[in-house]
């Protein structure tokens, strides 16, 4: 599934090639998605121009300004979701569509929006116009590259909690992005059991924590930007950046660090691998 590096780099990437751009067509070749693609998709998007592309948690948002209100706020929002297998690329017209490439989003410089997905289980939608009242965003934690992700957040919300770190941390609502391979890469560079209780762990370590997600995130990101396949393609679909994992991966391998070999257990139902000499 693309996790938050992945949805971020292809924000970057793509967003050069559709921002400020007008639609001029809409194809669906398929509708059946996690969420049927709107019936007012093309009626709404052609004629319509592109602003500036964001991103929340994994969610890509498309804000859309019809022509005659350019200098207004958005007159709607599109939600994209890249589901388990999903990818967004940059096509260019003529070029020919692969299977299970299902929306293309047609722009007037000739550029091609193309969403595919073997799964079907990402989507397409119109997000509320109250960010707040979308139930798929409302109760969603800070962003993990925000100020309002830190040590301080994380030990407010701990206190009392008796669930292990690794799935508080990983909990959508305490914050966006910290899948299986980020929270058990942060943990390990934060020195940290994934088995400990979140109420135990000090304030100390929380800031550790917060800073060790912040800086695997943000070098993943980085990563990214240099081992992803050109976005300008038909070719191609993004994968997980060529990383050195630490953790994640390696059980019954020796540790980087210390040398004791790495141990596998199991979390909130998700396999989970440490160090028994470096984390306490």
């Amino acid at each position: 599934m693309p996790e938050l590096p992945e949805v971020e780099t292809t924000r970057r990437g793509i967003a050069p090639y559709i921002e400020g751009q007008e639609v001029t067509e809409v194809l669906v070749r398929q509708s059946r998605l996690r969420v049927p693609v709107p019936d007012d998709l093309a009626e709404r998007l052609v004629g319509a121009r592109i602003g500036v592309l964001k991103r929340r948690a994994k969610y890509l948002q498309l804000p859309i300004q019809s022509v005659s209100a350019l200098e207004c706020d958005a007159d709607a929002t599109l939600l994209w979701h890249l589901g388990m297998s999903g990818s967004l690329r940059i096509a260019r017209v003529g070029d020919l569509s692969k299977k299970h490439d299902h929306v293309d989003v047609v722009m007037a410089s000739g550029y091609v929006l193309r969403y595919h997905d073997p799964r079907r289980f990402g989507f397409v939608d119109w997000q509320a116009n109250d960010e707040t009242q979308d139930k798929r965003l409302a109760h969603l934690g800070p962003e993990p590259l925000s100020d309002a992700f830190n040590g301080k957040w994380l030990y407010t919300l701990s206190r009392n909690k008796r669930v292990a770190v690794k799935p508080f941390l990983m909990d959508n609502q305490v914050v966006v992005g910290a899948g299986n391979i980020y929270a058990a890469e942060a943990l390990f560079m934060a020195g940290i059991d994934p088995r400990r209780a979140a109420g135990r762990v000090s304030r100390a370590r929380y800031d550790a924590l917060a800073l060790a997600v912040k800086e695997v995130l943000a070098a993943a990101i980085t990563q990214g930007g240099t081992t992803l396949r050109d976005f300008v393609s038909g070719q191609g679909e993004p994968g997980y950046f060529a990383q050195r994992l630490n953790v994640y991966g390696r059980h019954g391998q020796p540790c980087l660090r210390c040398g004791t070999e790495l141990r596998r257990i199991t979390l909130g139902q998700r396999a989970s691998v440490f160090c028994p000499g470096c984390q306490r």
